[in-house]
C-alpha cells in the first residue's frame, strides 16, 4: 500500500475518532469537559478538541491527493478510499452538528441528497467507460465546507466576537456550489455520453 492510501486510511481513523467524540455521552460515564469564557462565547473543550482533529483530517485530504499525483500513484483502491473517509468525515459531522441545531438540518440533507445523485452519475459513466473530472466549483465547495465546519467547532471565534456568521456564510456557499457543481458533473457527463454515440 502506498504512502498517499496510508494517509487516506488514516483520514478515516481520524473520521471516526471525531464522530465518536462527539456521539459518546461523556456524561454518563463521569467525564465532563472544561468550559471557557472567550468574550461573551462560552465554549467547550470538547468542540475545540473535536475542531483541531477535524482539521488534521481535513488537511490529510489535500495531502493524500497531492502526493498521489506528485508521485504518479493514483490508484482504483485510493480512489474508493478517498470517497469513503470524506463522506464519514464530511457528512457524518453535517449529520451532528444539525442535530446539535449548530447548522440547518437542511444542509445535510442537501450535501447527502446531491452525493446520491453525483454518485450514481459517476457509476452511470463509468460503466460506459467513460470518466469525467471533478469541477473546480466541486473543489471550491469541498474547501469552503471544510472550513465552515473547522470555525463552527471554533465557536466561529474569532468572528463571533464581531457578530459576523463566518462560518455559517460558508457553509452556505458550499451548500449552493454542491449543488450547482453537481448540475454541471451532470451537463459533463451527458456531453461526454452523448459523443461516445
Amino acid at each position: 500500500m502506498n504512502l498517499p492510501n496510508k494517509i487516506t486510511i488514516g483520514r478515516i481513523v481520524l473520521s471516526i475518532i471525531v464522530l465518536l467524540l462527539l456521539l459518546i455521552p461523556w456524561y454518563q460515564i463521569g467525564i465532563e469537559f472544561p468550559t471557557y469564557l472567550v468574550g461573551n462565547v462560552m465554549i467547550n473543550l470538547k468542540y475545540i478538541i473535536a475542531g483541531i482533529l477535524f482539521a488534521l483530517a481535513s488537511f490529510t485530504d489535500f495531502l493524500d491527493g497531492f502526493l498521489a499525483r506528485k508521485n504518479n500513484e493514483v490508484t482504483d483502491l485510493g480512489k474508493v478510499l478517498d470517497a469513503i473517509a470524506d463522506k464519514i468525515l464530511v457528512n457524518g459531522v453535517l449529520i451532528i452538528l444539525a442535530y446539535e441545531r449548530a447548522i440547518s438540518v437542511v444542509i445535510p440533507v442537501v450535501i447527502i441528497t446531491r452525493d446520491i445523485i453525483v454518485d450514481v452519475l459517476k457509476m452511470e459513466s463509468g460503466n460506459k467507460g467513460k470518466v469525467v473530472a471533478a469541477s473546480i466549483l466541486g473543489k471550491i465547495k469541498t474547501i469552503l465546507m471544510l472550513v465552515g465546519i473547522t470555525f463552527t467547532f471554533f465557536y466561529n471565534l474569532p468572528f463571533e466576537l464581531i457578530s459576523i456568521p463566518f462560518s455559517d456564510l460558508l457553509i452556505l456557499l458550499a451548500t449552493i456550489f454542491s449543488v450547482i457543481s453537481a448540475y454541471q458533473y451532470y451537463l459533463n457527463i451527458r456531453k461526454s455520453l452523448n459523443n461516445l454515440k
